[in-house]
């Protein structure tokens, strides 16, 4: 495997009032290793394939690193916490789960440790297999620093609120965990989007609106009040469509919790580029939910700076500019990413 070389923090950053740099922190970004690739491909390969995700320049090589670093410099992202979805290790074989997820996990850690100051990671479990995955996160939080774990929105057809799931959010809501949950299928399972090509633009932001409802009528947040889950995507359609889904809440809901109000126990990366869906989201959550996301190596190059820099041009106030770019991210990963290295320790 060719050893990325990691450089220091180049560029200049923005200097706020105070002379201090100001701070991103980019809690949506990919990283797809090829030894990692190969080996799912071993097993049978992902529900998504691997292919796409070989081409985007989104390894370990120092040469894709450094491509990396180059691309975030110069949008002024100072960190990025990175993940395998939706490459993810989930396999009926447990042996083939684990020693994926082991592997991933190794190799993010090593590009976290090699780039530091730059970079964080969100562990993969080997699921849908609990007893591994607990025993897997222990080590990926204890031994290898990791600030929290990514679960996709299904595993192997199950949703992410199933109840097999349980002693898994049970494990978590003691640690306090982060989660961040990803897209599985991107393509919502339905060959009416995967027919059309769809999946990226309809079937990735569809999956995440699913997942988070079908969480709050699962009562799981409501149940393991310790999980800080992050959704991807602004959270898909629920900023839009939160007064009806609340309207026609008797409909699938099986409590009296009010699905909006409930989603306001949740965070929400920010990719979308989109300045009125921001305001949407901002005005159905508040501000304080919101961390910046750039769905890096799928938005690369100028996208990568759109993703950044919407944020700023939203018409958002200085203050809630600033809650979603880093204070946001600190205040819910400040701790951990410090334990890490990948910021001054407060």
């Amino acid at each position: 495997m060719d050893r990325p070389v990691m450089h220091g923090r180049g560029g200049n950053r923005p200097e706020s009032k105070d002379g201090e740099a100001d701070m991103k922190i980019d809690v949506h970004a990919h990283l797809y290793p090829a030894a990692y690739l190969d080996l799912l491909d071993s097993f049978g390969g992902t529900g998504v394939g691997t292919a796409i995700a070989r081409g985007l320049h989104a390894g370990d090589t120092s040469e894709d690193i450094d491509r990396r670093l180059a691309m975030m410099d110069k949008a002024g992202v100072d960190v990025q916490i990175l993940s395998v979805s939706p490459q993810d290790p989930y396999f009926q074989n447990p042996d083939q789960s684990l020693d994926a997820a082991r592997l991933a996990n190794n190799i993010l850690a090593e590009v976290v440790k090699r780039g530091r100051h730059r970079f964080a990671a969100f562990a993969s479990l080997p699921l849908p297999h609990i007893d591994a995955a607990i025993a897997e996160m222990d080590r990926c939080f204890h031994e290898l620093e990791m600030i929290g774990v990514t679960v996709s929105t299904t595993i192997l057809g199950r949703p992410l609120a199933d109840s097999w799931f349980d002693g898994l959010f049970s494990e978590l809501d003691r640690r306090g965990a982060v989660v961040f949950i990803h897209p599985g299928s991107v393509g919502l399972a339905s060959s009416l989007v995967t027919n059309s090509r769809l999946d990226g633009p309809l079937g990735s932001p569809f999956e995440d609106t699913i997942c988070v409802l079908q969480l709050i009528r699962a009562g799981v947040p409501e149940r393991f009040p310790g999980i800080k889950f992050i959704s991807s995507h602004l959270g898909g359609c629920l900023p839009f469509l939160s007064k009806r889904i609340d309207v026609q809440a008797p409909v699938f809901m099986t409590s009296t919790v009010i699905p909006s109000v409930e989603a306001k126990h949740l965070w929400f990366d920010t990719v979308n580029a989109h300045p009125a869906a921001l305001r949407c989201a901002c005005e159905t959550f508040g501000a304080d939910r919101l961390l910046l996301g750039t769905d890096t190596p799928y938005w690369q190059g100028d996208l990568y700076q759109l993703a950044v820099d919407y944020i700023s041009q939203a018409g958002l106030s200085a203050q809630d500019v600033e809650r979603i770019y880093s204070e946001n991210a600190m205040a819910l990963l400040g701790a951990k990413l410090s334990q890490a290295g990948a910021v001054p320790a407060r």
